[in-house]
């Protein structure tokens, strides 16, 4: 999917949330735990009731290696549920590869061709080698970790050397490697007053946003400091979506809390 695709499926659904696919086997509704495929069931509830009021859906790979064989299994066939029924989905892997040149290129061929998501997150840590293999996949994206919502981000992305932070050296920096107009970029929700700063680095660049809802975000804060004039923002919300009940109502649930984003997205976009 291309960054202009995935604008006009925006402006479409009036809706720019990704939905995290975050799977606790300790948080589903009891009765999908005597099903076969646990994961995939719940999945596929989520995604039928939530598909028209999102535009991208965001697997935590973590929930999925968690459970072994069967985990990988579950979000190969989520990944291929999603393609085959909503192939207007955006799909994200979020996954927070990143090594050496020869590992990346694996990492990539991994999630991009034999999973076929359109996106992974990616760390920069190791710098260009280690991201470049991601950014060399045409129509994929790699939405590199810049500014994340963890208290821990202090410890060293807002540290300043020479008398820039890491975090925007990091931005500048990834714009000079090749392919680079495939770069997405990670920002924590809870670091709205930062994003003034990011725009004037990546203007153009869609920003994948995390932490509004179950860690205090504020989505008007963040269309604030952050829209661009193609919008360039998607946020990411999963707990407070996922887990809204876990009755067997949980799909219906659901669908409520991404309405009610929804609903306050296209009450933003009117107004842009």
């Amino acid at each position: 999917m291309t960054t202009q695709q995935l604008t006009e499926q925006i402006q479409l659904k009036k809706s720019f949330l990704s939905v995290g696919l975050d799977v606790d086997l300790n948080k589903i509704p009891q009765h999908l735990l005597e099903t076969k495929d646990q994961i995939f069931e719940f999945n596929k509830a989520i995604i039928d009731a939530t598909h028209d009021l999102c535009v991208s859906y965001k697997p935590n790979v973590a929930f999925y290696e968690a459970y072994g064989i069967k985990g990988w299994q579950a979000l190969q066939k989520t990944i291929n549920y999603i393609n085959e029924n909503y192939p207007e989905m955006f799909t994200i892997a979020d996954a927070k590869r990143g090594d050496i040149g020869n590992t990346s290129s694996m990492y990539a061929k991994a999630f991009f061709e034999d999973m076929d998501f359109d996106s992974v997150t990616v760390a920069p840590y190791m710098g260009k080698d280690s991201v470049e293999p991601f950014l060399a996949f045409e129509n994929k994206h790699t939405i590199l970790l810049a500014l994340t919502s963890n208290e821990g981000a202090f410890d060293f992305q807002t540290l300043k050397i020479d008398g820039k932070e890491v975090y925007k050296q990091v931005l500048e920096t990834s714009k000079t490697w090749k392919n680079s107009e495939n770069l997405m970029y990670v920002v924590g929700a809870t670091k709205a007053e930062y994003l003034t700063d990011i725009r004037k680095i990546v203007p153009d660049s869609f920003l994948l946003i995390p932490g509004v809802g179950a860690q205090g975000g504020s989505l008007s804060d963040v269309c604030k400091y952050g829209m661009n004039a193609n919008v360039g923002l998607l946020i990411a919300s999963s707990r407070s979506i996922i887990y809204a009940s876990n009755q067997k109502d949980f799909a219906e649930k659901a669908r409520e809390e991404a309405l009610k984003m929804q609903q306050e997205m296209a009450s933003i976009l009117d107004n842009q």
